[in-house]
């Protein structure tokens, strides 16, 4: 606030103080007041004027002037009310007012949101729940009821189960912190449960799957790992060439920094235009448009959950060559830990 910003917005009142002053002295003209006692009086008039003008200004520029550096510096803006004092002048108070009404009322809001949320969060997931109750039970009477088209069914089950899971883990994502363990796990082993989930998929299709260098230890959410990988096979499966020598490499190698797994498939690749946007919420590419069977939420999944983890994914791959999916996990000692630990 500059003093002339407040001269502009006094304008109005210091026309009125000039017109009382000319009104003034008009009247003392008229009465033949002496000279001196004229200039003494109207002296005191400016000076009282000054006075109260000037203090007007400072209190109202103190405030305004801190209010908007605080207002600039602050990230969550509708704490302002916070970091300021209510100040002494009627204007002041109305906007202090106002804004805390305003920011109680938000705040009320969203914490209203914010349960209606948690609820929706806590219904999805129970119903998931349910859900895969029967897809296990239809998964187990397949295969105690082998037929033609037993794999046919078993191939959709999977299908669906994968869509249920991300749903589920994109819901949790929102909320990670609540559900993640962190500890050490063998790199290996989680990489079997994920292949023995998937095995139907590799006799049906006759898909080969090459392990290499996977006696490592990370530390690592076991679950959340596990659906991450189990939904870079799937996008593996979903663009494979299915041919007689389609296969999927998975190995890992460790140098000074981190631990790096590699999922490598030769299927039909990703052209270099999407590479830097398939990690985008609901971003299908090229191959999402011809083939009409990709969400684009797989990948974007894996990515949040990888940050979350503390872990890095990137991705590699050559059209009609194949595709590289990386996840590194950094040698960062402040997540080596003997216990589990709950983030």
């Amino acid at each position: 606030m500059t003093m002339k910003d407040y001269l502009q917005d006094k304008a109005f009142i210091f026309l009125f103080y000039g017109m009382m002053v000319v009104m003034t002295l008009l009247m003392l003209l008229a009465f033949h007041v002496n000279i001196s006692l004229i200039i003494l009086i109207m002296g005191i008039d400016f000076w009282f004027i000054s006075i109260i003008e000037v203090f007007d200004y400072q209190r109202k520029k103190q405030f305004y002037t801190n209010y908007l550096s605080q207002l600039k510096m602050l990230e969550e803006k509708y704490l302002i009310c916070e970091l300021i004092k209510e100040p002494s002048f009627l204007e002041g108070r109305i906007l202090y007012q106002s804004l805390y009404d305003i920011n109680k009322s938000m705040l009320e809001k969203i914490n209203d949101l914010s349960m209606n949320m948690e609820d929706f969060k806590d219904y999805v997931e129970m119903w998931i729940h349910e859900v895969k109750i029967p897809l296990s039970h239809l998964t187990l009477t397949v295969h105690n009821h082998k037929s033609e088209v037993s794999l046919q069914i078993l191939e959709q089950v999977r299908k669906l189960e994968n869509q249920v899971d991300q749903i589920l883990y994109y819901v949790r994502s929102q909320s990670a912190q609540k559900d993640y363990l962190v500890k050490n796990n063998h790199l290996s082993q989680m990489i079997k449960n994920v292949i023995v989930k998937n095995k139907d998929y590799f006799i049906f299709h006759q898909l080969k799957i090459k392990l290499k260098d996977l006696d490592y230890e990370v530390v690592t959410d076991m679950k959340w790992f596990e659906f991450i990988v189990n939904q870079v096979l799937n996008n593996s499966f979903q663009y494979s060439k299915n041919t007689s020598d389609s296969y999927i490499e998975i190995s890992a190698y460790e140098n000074q920094e981190a631990i790096v797994l590699s999922i490598y498939d030769n299927g039909i690749g990703i052209c270099a235009s999407d590479l830097p946007r398939v990690f985008e919420k609901s971003f299908t590419g090229e191959n999402g448009r011809k083939h009409k069977k990709s969400t684009g939420m797989g990948l974007y999944i894996c990515h949040k959950l990888c940050e979350c983890l503390g872990h890095t994914m990137t991705i590699e791959s050559k059209v009609n060559q194949y595709t590289k999916v990386n996840i590194i996990f950094y040698k960062n000692h402040y997540y080596h830990m003997d216990e589990v630990t709950k983030l």
